[in-house]
């Protein structure tokens, strides 16, 4: 059934094309401010299950102290070190990425990406890829040094990380490498160069960004661009990338993929469509029933869910997803954290559902950060209730068609 946050009115129950096809319900999150000043009301996100994605996260547990002196903006506010990836004398490095799997053993691995602080965020493009390690899903991780130190001197950026069908485990990079996939019998390696992803671009064109179209868009050799993938439960392999196309392999990891349409954020009821290039970062994955995706519009700031039965086509917006000012990063004691960036969200499942969900953060600007400057970027770990919201969603389709 439709539903609306803080709505007084009552929706008549409409058919389910209806509701898939229109954004009858709307969810009213208006947290925070938007980039741009003259925009003093976030645009409203249309749901079709009773909450957003927002409303799932939890408090997170506190596992040093809050610290009102560690490097950042004061924005920010007391934090806890502990909590994730960071270097909190920022000293040495800049964290970005930071996808997590559980081995095992019981222990969480983090797969991120570090470059040297001194150089200021720009120097991602320099970034090396890191293994990490912790007794506890929200930290903290300890840094185990370079993945595979002996390719390219370990060099590695948009780390995500998953396990195979068959029990290896994958990790793939992209935008400074193009769709590497490395592998390993073991959660803790050693990790090895399996080859590059393949792209067949034959039915569509591979675009750029959301913003280009097929009718503007040369052939041209595929370039990876934050890259998101899973194993789906069919068997198959499916990528969502930078442009918010589906690409999908029956040939295993390294493809070849075929793109099988446009972007499925073009012309989404629902999804602002305005700068379009701007949206980045998508997370995909598989849970209850449905296939989830989270895009981030980098200059609005703000992120949405989106849903989908077949993971290709059919995707509605589910609410948003998360945006800095929203207070949702918040201590068990209740303290809220703000950072002004959260960018490269990636989800910790566990029994089939999202446990927590990891963000690469940023105190300020980031072409603002240039080394040696208090300000920095660091992965954070936030829990999440997506056993709760799988149960949600999970027939939400039939029962809006009801």
């Amino acid at each position: 059934m439709l539903a609306m946050r803080s709505s007084p009115k009552l929706f008549a129950l409409l058919s389910i094309s209806a509701v898939m096809s229109i954004a009858v319900a709307l969810h009213s999150h208006a947290y925070g401010q938007a980039s741009d000043p003259a925009q003093t009301k976030p645009a409203e996100v249309p749901i079709i299950g009773p909450k957003a994605f927002i409303d799932y996260f939890k408090p997170t547990p506190v596992k040093g102290r809050l610290s009102k002196t560690v490097w950042g903006a004061k924005d920010v506010g007391p934090r806890d070190t502990r909590n994730g990836l960071e270097d909190a004398s920022l000293t040495e490095w800049n964290y970005w990425d930071g996808q997590i799997l559980r081995g095992a053993d019981g222990k969480y691995r983090m797969f991120a990406s570090r470059w040297d602080q001194a150089l200021g965020h720009d120097a991602w493009k320099k970034s090396l890829a890191v293994r990490a390690i912790s007794d506890a899903a929200t930290g903290p991780y300890r840094d185990m040094g370079l993945t595979w130190p002996d390719d390219q001197g370990g060099l590695g950026h948009n780390v995500t990380a998953l396990r195979l069908p068959a029990g290896q485990y994958a990790i793939v990079v992209s935008e400074t490498r193009n769709g590497d996939v490395f592998t390993s019998d073991s959660i803790d390696g050693p990790w090895k160069r399996l080859g590059s992803i393949t792209v067949d671009q034959s039915r569509y064109k591979s675009l750029k960004t959301p913003g280009d179209t097929q009718e503007s868009t040369q052939l041209k050799p595929w370039k990876a661009s934050n890259v998101g993938i899973i194993a789906r439960p069919d068997g198959k392999f499916e990528i969502i990338q930078r442009s918010g196309q589906i690409l999908i392999s029956s040939n295993g990891i390294l493809g070849p993929y075929a793109v099988m349409g446009d972007s499925i954020y073009r012309n989404l009821p629902g999804l602002p469509q305005n700068d379009m290039r701007a949206y980045e970062d998508p997370a995909v994955w598989y849970s209850g029933g449905w296939y989830h995706v989270l895009v981030n519009h980098w200059r609005d700031r703000r992120a949405y869910h989106l849903i989908s039965r077949d993971g290709v086509v059919g995707w509605k917006v589910q609410g948003l997803a998360y945006e800095p000012g929203a207070d949702f990063i918040r201590y068990t004691n209740g303290t809220v954290n703000n950072w002004y960036k959260l960018e490269r969200p990636g989800v910790l499942i566990e029994k089939g559902h999202v446990t927590a969900l990891t963000f690469a953060v940023v105190d300020i600007v980031k072409e603002q950060q240039q080394g040696n400057d208090g300000h920095g970027s660091k992965v954070i770990v936030v829990p999440f209730d997506g056993a709760a919201m799988d149960r949600d969603l999970a027939d939400i389709d039939k029962r809006a068609g009801s």
